[in-house]
């Protein structure tokens, strides 16, 4: 009762609307040597892949505002693109990125309802991926309060195939996986050190649907946190995450993230960094892969007890594992996950006000020991830049170049002498049609 009294109307007199019109279009151009394939001779010519692809994104949005108020009353906005390969065929690059309304009220607090992007933190765990050109929705409503340095934001979603009248407990997974989340995120800033700390607690409830009449549903949850402090030319990030439950195969979940980043900026046109990244994971598959049954099996599959392969949900993967998203991007063959460390160190360049040149290096290791292979995965380089031509209309390009070993070829089928290349140019307009 207390949050519905928050909104209580303001005169219509009193109120003001602003309506927007967002255009969000790009081209990007990829080359690729080497790496996952779906062919069942990997490191042959096939592993050659060149094409293009595009996104055009269009977003309106209205607030409502209320004389001398600082916050909206309302935010309406709507978010449709098309993303697709040029030339291709298919018929489902249509979407809709986000439909949503909020209401907030003069004491801080609000409700968000609808289709929505969730971008929490550094993004580890929960991001907007807007390089995977459709992004991660959600649909859920989201309650929160933000106030005096305190943020609190509570999500719930409740997931269904379709609006039946009968037989609708069994989701077959649509815009996410799982059937239902609950979600508690959070943040607090001090007023006088730099230092800001976060928390964030979540529950998935995810459901298999063996050949049985009964249908199951499995609770997984995770509880971790993230530091940002932030003195003078430094930014130190740190995040450790636990996740427990029951995975949707019915064995328990008990897997780990840990992850620190140093940056330091002696001047605006230098940034240099370095980190590290742990995710836990399994020595062994739990589940065979195609073709791997019977004599000369090399991999060693196992009865687990417990699964210790930690899932990054849905976070912006491709900023924190490397540019060429090996790693929680596309998964090992049968979904096999030995956790991953990666090492990683970089140093970004403005050598003039539109300009940026960025240069980086990544270890990576696998986390679990895998009989008869070391733990090893290769070595990364990424080199980047990128043109702001004008305010609204950026020109980037970057390459990328992996040296992996035997036991990445081992669990991800590299080819090419496991000398894996990867090259893109991209061109990004996002002008704004209407700005009253």
């Amino acid at each position: 009762m207390l949050l519905l009294l928050a909104f209580l109307p303001v005169a219509a007199s009193a109120q003001t609307g602003r309506f927007t019109l967002d255009g969000d279009f790009l081209a990007r151009g990829e080359i690729r040597k080497g790496g996952i394939t779906d062919s069942p001779n990997p490191g042959t010519d096939v592993d050659l892949a060149a094409f293009i692809q595009g996104r055009s994104r269009f977003t309106a949005q209205y607030e409502l505002s209320a004389a001398g108020a600082k916050t909206p009353l309302m935010q309406i906005k709507v978010s449709a693109q098309y993303s697709g390969v040029w030339g291709s065929a298919e018929s489902n690059g249509i979407s809709v990125g986000e439909a949503w309304m909020q209401l907030n009220s003069r004491k801080g607090f609000f409700v968000k309802l609808g289709r929505q992007y969730l971008s929490y933190d550094d993004q580890r765990i929960f991001g907007s991926d807007d390089w995977s050109m459709t992004g991660i929705s959600h649909d859920l409503v989201k309650l929160g309060y933000e106030g005096g340095g305190h943020k609190a934001h509570l999500f719930l979603a409740f997931n269904q195939n379709s609006a039946n009248t009968a037989g609708g407990t069994y989701f077959t997974g649509g815009l996410q996986p799982y059937k239902a989340m609950e979600a508690l995120w959070y943040h607090y800033d001090f007023q006088q050190i730099p230092l800001g700390v976060s928390l964030l607690m979540s529950n998935f409830a995810m459901q298999s649907h063996p050949d049985l009449a009964e249908i199951t549903t499995f609770q997984q949850q995770m509880a971790g946190g993230y530091v940002n402090f932030h003195p003078k030319h430094w930014t130190v990030e740190a995040a450790y995450y636990r996740q427990f439950g029951t995975a949707d195969t019915g064995i328990k979940i008990a897997a780990w993230l840990g992850s620190v980043k140093t940056v330091w900026k002696p001047r605006d046109e230098w940034a240099f960094r370095l980190g590290y990244d742990h995710l836990s994971g399994d020595s062994d598959f739990a589940v065979p892969p195609s073709g791997m049954i019977g004599s000369g099996n090399p991999f060693q599959l196992t009865q687990h007890t417990v699964l210790r392969g930690f899932n990054s949900l849905y976070g912006s993967h491709n900023r924190f594992y490397g540019a060429m998203d090996f790693f929680y991007v596309s998964t090992y063959v049968r979904g096999f996950t030995p956790g991953l460390q990666n090492l990683y160190a970089g140093v970004s360049w403005k050598p003039a006000p539109k300009w940026n040149l960025d240069l980086a290096y990544h270890y990576y290791a696998t986390s679990a020991c895998l009989s008869g292979h070391d733990k090893t995965l290769g070595h990364e380089l990424e080199m980047s830049a990128s043109l702001a031509i004008q305010p609204w209309l950026t020109l980037s390009a970057a390459y990328s170049f992996m040296q992996g070993s035997e036991t990445m070829d081992f669990l991800q089928r590299t080819g090419e002498k496991k000398q894996l290349h990867w090259a893109w140019i991209m061109l990004q307009a996002t002008p704004r049609f209407l700005n009253p």
